[in-house]
């Protein structure tokens, strides 16, 4: 058996820039995914991805599949032959789809009987037999939301397809996908190859193409373009601010890529930084600079798709293009000044939050109450909060957020700032929508976390409110990533706030506007809900997690404490003979089904194990008590562990379900008293 290179391209027009990656990554993983299931064995596998193509190289590929013995089991004998040992017609067929005679079978017993056997062997195919199917299976699973067709062809695909090549070695393996014909030749450059390059093996893939100003590994391009933007960074003694989902972008826009320094008017720098870094990245794709302080610099970055023999004039016309972007954001900018954001808050009447949770307006206002209580809460300044929650919503009015949606709130910061808003008002109009992504930064000051708390707790009980939580991966009001980002906030800020609290405050605030009788319990539920996610991600196991959700503590910082304490708990020596009792206990506790004592009675004690334990509990309990009021549950539950000796004594010594009920419902007493002081922090029978 000898191996090859095999090589599979398909040439298009311009694909879909943003989902390129998407797109070869998923037609990649098919081909090997396929690979696999034919146990057709290879070296490595690569995929390559340019605007104009997505392409497979599989090295070292077996030419065919290895032959298989197949074992194929027939009916059993006492079914196979009547008594006078003539073969029935179910045996018959069963030879006669095998190719061969009832007599031709071999015989399978095993200990449950006896059945007709036959064994075949089973010729492996050739690989090349076995690659057109496997391209056009990939194409169909590959993610395309809107197939376009083309000229009078009835095939769709997200762009028209121009070539198709599929290369075993030298050989070219006959096939056809999307209308296409296979054949060895493959598009080069648009501008800088004129026809198309003939690819006589699959090893020459990339350096033919290379030859034809086509880099088609689309890490190798990204690397270049990476290097490139430092270098011409550092040409002009400045940082570029490369944002990754740009730099995947421009890598999908370009096939031989050339970066270029283009220069804009200071005059635009009066603007703020962020709405012109916006119009370079969203509308240009350019990359923007800055100087060694992080300022934006009227220089830009780009990556031209052509070798120009003369530059300057592509520099010249990038300028010309970027002007007119700029002259829109400061003329937003200019207008937008000359009405305060507190006049606006009128027309955010005409704005519908929700269709029956009303106006932008009605939101505004619900925030800035639950904004003043949560600041109440903090002994921070309540008018500063309400104050901002009254307008964290009124830049979304200003022409510039209308144009770049993107820069909502940070614009409201500014405004704020024009109209002598103090600093802690501005900037919580800024950080009302952090975080906005996993990772994301938080809310600078307090006054800013509680109108992001505000905004987000608002959502939730509106939606909740009126029946619409979300389904499945249905979430059209982000709730998930509202739920998340307040517990980060009130976790990662150390807040002593209450969930609970917050989510009566806003049902109160809503009035008569909600319909859920259950949207207290259905919005805490779905907020504690989150906790797993939040917690597995840094690595907390499961049953931790499990443990103190059973106490569903409903303040996150208090949750917090609850999940490192259990987990340093977890790591003694003593918690797992700790759990396990807890786990004993509960059990026997939930047959019980007579009434405890208040306490524990010391003359009832028969035992010396029984007395210990009281004894041992008494004198641990003294000092938990402090350790729970000022909720050092880690401290607790070292105290607690010391129970673990006393504990095993007791459960070796004594009969616990004693035939006397006085005995035993004094020893139930004892454990149960025993088992909330553990479950007063957490459920630690589940770990």
């Amino acid at each position: 058996m000898t191996t090859e290179t095999l090589l599979i391209e398909l040439g298009t027009e311009e694909l879909p820039p943003k989902a390129l990656k998407t797109l070869a990554t998923a037609f990649f993983d098919s081909i090997k995914s396929q690979l696999d299931s034919h146990d057709l064995a290879y070296n490595d596998i690569k995929w390559f991805a340019t605007p104009r193509r997505m392409a497979v190289q599989v090295f070292d590929l077996v030419d065919k599949q290895q032959d298989k013995t197949v074992e194929k089991r027939g009916p059993a004998v006492n079914v196979a032959f009547d008594e006078a040992g003539n073969a029935s017609k179910a045996a018959q067929g069963w030879a006669k789809s095998n190719g061969i005679t009832v007599e031709q079978a071999e015989r399978l017993v095993t200990d449950k009987g006896e059945w007709l056997l036959h064994t075949a062997t089973v010729t492996g195919l050739a690989t090349t037999e076995l690659i057109p199917d496997m391209v056009n299976i990939a194409l169909k699973k590959l993610p395309i939301a809107k197939p376009m067709r083309w000229g009078a062809e009835r095939t769709q695909f997200i762009r028209p397809v121009h070539t198709l090549t599929m290369l075993f070695g030298s050989e070219l393996i006959a096939g056809e996908a999307l209308g296409v014909t296979s054949g060895n030749q493959v598009q080069g450059h648009r501008f800088h190859h004129q026809g198309l390059v003939t690819i006589n093996h699959a090893n020459d893939y990339q350096a033919e193409l290379a030859k034809a100003y086509v880099e088609v590994d689309f890490a190798e391009r990204q690397n270049k373009i990476v290097e490139q933007i430092k270098q011409a960074a550092n040409n002009i003694d400045a940082v570029a601010l490369i944002d990754e989902d740009l730099l995947n972008e421009v890598t999908a826009l370009v096939e031989w890529p050339v970066t270029l320094v283009g220069t804009f008017d200071k005059e635009f720098l009066n603007v703020p930084a962020e709405p012109l870094i916006y119009s370079m990245k969203d509308h240009q794709k350019y990359f923007p600079v800055t100087d060694k302080n992080g300022q934006l610099v009227n220089k830009f970055i780009f990556v031209s798709n052509i070798e120009s023999k003369d530059p300057e004039a592509v520099i010249f016309g990038n300028e010309k293009v970027i002007r007119p972007r700029l002259a829109d954001a400061e003329f937003f900018f200019k207008t937008d000044k000359k009405q305060s954001l507190e006049s606006r808050l009128t027309s955010l009447e005409s704005v519908l939050f929700q269709k029956q949770l009303g106006t932008l307006k009605a939101k505004s206002e619900r925030i800035a109450q639950l904004s003043q209580f949560i600041a109440q809460q903090l002994n921070e300044n309540a008018d500063d909060a309400y104050r901002a929650g009254l307008l964290s919503k009124t830049d979304l009015m200003s022409e510039m957020v209308l144009e770049f949606p993107q820069v909502q709130g940070t614009m409201g910061k500014y405004y704020a700032l024009h109209d002598g808003e103090n600093e802690n008002i501005a900037q919580a109009l800024e950080d009302q929508y952090r975080p906005r992504f996993s990772g994301d930064s938080l809310p600078e000051a307090n006054i800013g976390c509680a109108v992001a708390i505000s905004d987000k707790i608002d959502t939730l009980v509106g939606i909740f409110g009126i029946k619409q939580a979300p389904k499945g991966d249905k979430d059209p009001f982000a709730l998930r990533r509202a739920a998340i980002g307040s517990i980060r906030i009130i976790i990662e800020k150390q807040l002593n706030l209450d969930l609970s609290e917050l989510i009566n405050k806003s049902i109160e605030l809503f009035g008569d506007k909600l319909i859920n009788e259950n949207t207290a319990n259905d919005v805490l539920d779905f907020i504690m809900g989150r906790f797993r996610a939040f917690y597995q991600e840094q690595g907390i196991s499961v049953d931790v997690i499990q443990a103190v959700l059973a106490k569903k503590p409903s303040a996150p910082l208090d949750f917090d404490k609850r999940i490192k304490a259990v987990t340093f708990f977890g790591d003694l020596p003593e918690a797992a003979t700790l759990a396990a009792a807890n786990k004993r206990v509960g059990n026997i506790l939930a047959k019980f089904d007579g009434e405890l004592y208040q306490a524990f009675n010391v003359d009832l004690a028969t035992e010396q194990a029984e007395r210990d334990l009281a004894d041992v509990y008494q004198a641990i309990s003294l000092k938990v008590a402090p350790l729970m009021a000022d909720k050092n549950y880690q401290a607790a539950l070292s105290e607690l562990a010391q129970l673990k000796a006393p504990i095993d004594t007791f459960f070796d010594n004594v009969m616990v379900m004693s035939d006397d009920e006085a005995i035993k419902t004094n020893r139930l007493t004892l454990l149960n008293e025993i088992r909330n002081s553990f479950f007063a922090i957490a459920d630690i029978s589940l770990l």
